[in-house]
This record gives C-alpha cells, structure tokens and sequence, in this order.
C-alpha cells in the first residue's frame, strides 16, 4: 500500500507530463501535419456537439467526446454558421470551429459568358441546384458577364445584384476613360452600342474595329443594319435557329436599325468590359462595311463597291461548303 501511495505522485506527474498534453494536442494541431481536403456539410442550428457529430461521420475525428470537451474549454462563444466547409485532415481542431464560427464556407462560382442575354442568365441561376429562391431577368445590358463565386444556399436574387453592381462599378470606372473618338453620349449608349459589338464578334482583336466602323455609321446618320438587333425581338437574346426573315427586316419594333438610322430602342444582350472598352475608344478606321471572313472573323471595306465584292467572296466560299 506504502508503494502504492508512492508511486501516485509520480503516476499524476506523468499524466500532467503527457497525458494532457496528449488529451489538447488535436485542439492546437501540435505533433500533426495538415493533410486533404475533406467537404463537410453543417446544417443551420448545428450545436457544437452537433459539429462533432459531422466531424465524426466525415471520418476526420474518432473521439466527438473528446472534441466536445475541448471545444467547451477552448472555443470562443460565437455560433457555428451553416454551411460546407473544406476542412483539413489532422489541421488543429480550433482552425475547425474558427472557420465554422466565421462562417467561412466553400465557395462555388457561376460563370457568365460576355454577350449574355439577360433571359439565359436567369435560365442559368434556375438551373444551377446550389442556389435557392426565385430570380427575374435583370434589365437588359443591366448585368456583368464574369465568373462570381456564392455559397451554397445563396439566394438567386443577390448573386444577379452583384452582377449588376459589377456593371454599375465598371461604368463607372470606364466612362471617364472615354477618347474623343467615342460617338455614344451616355453610359446607356454606351452599354447598347457595346451590346452589338459583343453579338457581332467572337474575336476580342475585332472588338475596336467593329466599334470602330458602327461609330463612323452612327456619325454620319448611316443605319447601321446590324442583324442581331433584328433577331433581339424576337427570341430575346435566344438563337434564332433560321436564316432572317424578310418580314422580320421590314418590322419597326424599336431595335431594328435596318429600317432607320441611329442605336436601338436598348441594349440586346450583356456586353463585357472588353466591349464596353471598344466603344468608348474605338479603332481609327475610314470602314464603313464588314462581313464574315469564313474564318470566324471578318472583312473590313471603306466602300460599297469593296464591300460588295467581299461579299460575293464570302457567299462564294459558302457554296463550296454547301451551306447555300
């Protein structure tokens, strides 16, 4: 019994010693290298032994007792924000709770290509499983195309004020900028003209240049005879799928400039900065004409006369391909 009682502060040193250091070393991350990336899904109004819970089913820890303890101990008194969260395995526990409580979750991203119609952006944010809520089109012109990151969970509406906040700022930004080569008056003319540009070319290379000869057109009082503001009516933005018809040339809709000189009734799509850019400081160019190169890009005339023998090169090349 004398050895017994003996050997006891020796046995409680050893447990200070190691034991507990043992017990708090999870917490702190101490003798542990962060390793993969492990998603874990935390519902809204998790408790912290609910954050074990989790933890425990995702496999990146085997004690939620021992998790519970410390994280009553150590952790600060805010809540677990819902959420997934990418978590590091054998990362300290407290990295853990602090990103939780920060409510620093996982973020996924939605990427809006330039030249957008506003009715597919909406088709996008319904169809992407991750967001919630309803969503209307934004306006017309109204909306960045860019990749935005969100949280699972967001709603529809808010990511489509982001994207129109985006667009506020890079007007903002871009207008000041504008050279004395710019025909457009407003910002509003700016995002139409830019629209057409964006619906016009593929090629970032041609984006000045088709401002360039849309600008000496706007000029001079010369229709512009843009097609994608016939098709714009339409479909809204959609493909067509067919050739244009001749009644749709001939219809006075606000947006059809081949029936009168000047810009569309509003924009016809969503233009990017890049386009947005083109108009506000466009090509020094005598072009007045362009049409389709064969190769994705186009042919540039001064003259109609040019501009026609382009042409029958380009619906020449189109029958050698068998599309005419």
């Amino acid at each position: 019994m004398r050895t017994f009682r003996a050997l006891v502060p020796t046995f409680l040193l050893l447990l200070l010693v190691f034991g507990v250091p043992a017990f708090v070393a999870p917490w702190h991350g101490w003798f542990r290298s962060p390793g993969e990336l492990i998603e874990v899904e935390i519902p809204r109004g998790t408790s912290q032994a609910g954050v074990a819970a989790e933890l425990e089913k995702a496999g990146l820890i085997e004690s939620p007792r021992q998790f519970r303890l410390l994280a009553r101990l150590h952790a600060a008194d805010e809540p677990i924000q819902a959420g997934r969260y990418a978590l590091r395995r054998d990362d300290a526990w407290k990295r853990w709770i602090e990103a939780m409580q920060a409510g620093k979750v996982v973020r996924l991203t939605l990427t809006i290509p330039e030249g957008t119609p506003s009715i597919l952006i909406a088709e996008r944010l319904l169809a992407n499983t991750a967001l919630t809520g309803p969503v209307n089109p934004p306006a017309e012109g109204a909306a960045l195309p860019e990749t935005y990151d969100f949280a699972k969970g967001e709603a529809r509406s808010a990511v489509v004020d982001r994207m129109t906040a985006a667009m506020d700022r890079t007007l903002a930004e871009l207008w000041p900028r504008r050279t004395s080569d710019a025909v457009v008056k407003t910002p509003q003319e700016a995002l139409i003209l830019a629209s057409i540009v964006e619906k016009e070319t593929g090629k970032g290379e041609e984006r000045r240049m088709i401002a360039g000869v849309y600008s000496n057109r706007l000029r001079i009082g010369m229709k512009l005879d843009a097609d994608p503001t016939v098709i714009y009516p339409v479909t809204k933005g959609k493909p067509l799928g067919r050739r244009i018809l001749r009644s749709e040339l001939d219809t006075d809709n606000g947006y059809n400039t081949y029936l009168k000189p000047g810009l569309p009734a509003g924009p016809i799509a969503n233009p990017g900065r890049a386009s947005i850019e083109a108009v506000l400081d466009p090509a020094k160019t005598d072009a007045l004409y362009f049409v389709a190169d064969g190769s994705g890009g186009h042919v540039f005339a001064a003259t109609l006369a040019e501009h026609n023998t382009n042409v029958a090169r380009w619906y020449a090349l189109r029958r050698s391909r068998g599309e005419m």
